[in-house]
């Protein structure tokens, strides 16, 4: 691990994930690369009007003393911490900040969305989550001393989670963290007995290379067994694959790992597919 993004709006959410990346960072000997998106448009930066000039530099300076307030933090003494400032919101940049850095992920605080705000609108960190390649995690609360030792990597075993299971694999080696792989079975029409899941989940890891146990999970819904297996192993983290579906494709179908990450009290990882 070389770089991790640390995304801040100043929240106390930013602040548990800055100290969960510190962490990280103390652990593994890396970098820390804070981004704080300011809330101006593009309208607003290129008009020629002296007025939106003298307040877009305003706003400029205002971020920077409450970005270097921000940092000013006992745990990141003796840690590499780079301050960036992006003038306007648009999530889809992060991933190109994370490749010009060469960073391997991105993390963030979040308190979740629900009811009819979780179906309109939606967290920033499920924003985040949909438009990333890199690996995103979301940071739930305050830790007293974060480290990811055992994570649960969740999915249907299907071969379009294969790319998202290796970069799981390549991020449990990063992290030097035991990897728990399940597969959710629900009481629907995708129910499968324990011989046909387990041909599923042979297949799928004889297609990715590798030999590995998997814990059949039965629950009402696979959101709510994820999280229930997640407690029950006492897992750091749950991880997960996510097809960052947009627009009216979301809205209908949604995404199951978007709904954990609202919902989980659990560090939560995904891995975009």
């Amino acid at each position: 691990m070389k770089k991790i993004i640390v995304l801040t709006d100043f929240s106390e959410q930013s602040d548990f994930a800055l100290k969960a990346a510190a962490d990280l960072a103390k652990k593994h000997k890396v970098e820390l690369l804070v981004v704080h998106m300011l809330e101006l448009n593009q309208a607003m930066i290129s008009s020629p009007d002296g007025m939106y000039i003298e307040q877009t530099v305003f706003l400029v300076k205002l971020a920077e003393k409450n970005l270097k307030e921000f940092l000013n933090k006992p745990f990141l003494e003796g840690l590499t911490v780079t301050p960036v400032i992006k003038h306007y919101k648009v999530y889809s940049e992060l991933d190109a900040i994370a490749e010009e850095h060469d960073a391997d992920l991105i993390v963030m605080g979040s308190n979740g969305a629900s009811g009819l705000e979780e179906v309109l609108i939606g967290s920033n960190a499920e924003k985040v989550v949909r438009n990333s390649t890199t690996p995103v995690l979301v940071i739930k609360g305050q830790v007293a001393e974060f480290s990811i030792k055992r994570f649960v990597f969740a999915c249907d075993f299907n071969d379009d989670n294969l790319p998202a299971f290796q970069k799981a694999r390549e991020f449990s080696e990063l992290v030097n963290a035991k990897m728990e792989l399940v597969f959710i079975n629900t009481p629907n029409d995708e129910f499968l007995s324990n011989r046909d899941a387990y041909q599923k989940i042979n297949k799928f890891l004889t297609k990715a290379n590798a030999g590995q146990q998997v814990e059949i999970y039965n629950d009402y819904s696979v959101e709510q067994g994820i999280l229930n297996y997640g407690n029950t192993i006492l897992a750091d983290a749950i991880a997960m694959p996510t097809h960052g579906r947009k627009g009216l494709s979301h809205l209908f179908n949604g995404s199951i790992g978007e709904d954990v990450v609202n919902h989980s009290r659990i560090p939560v990882i995904t891995f975009k597919i």
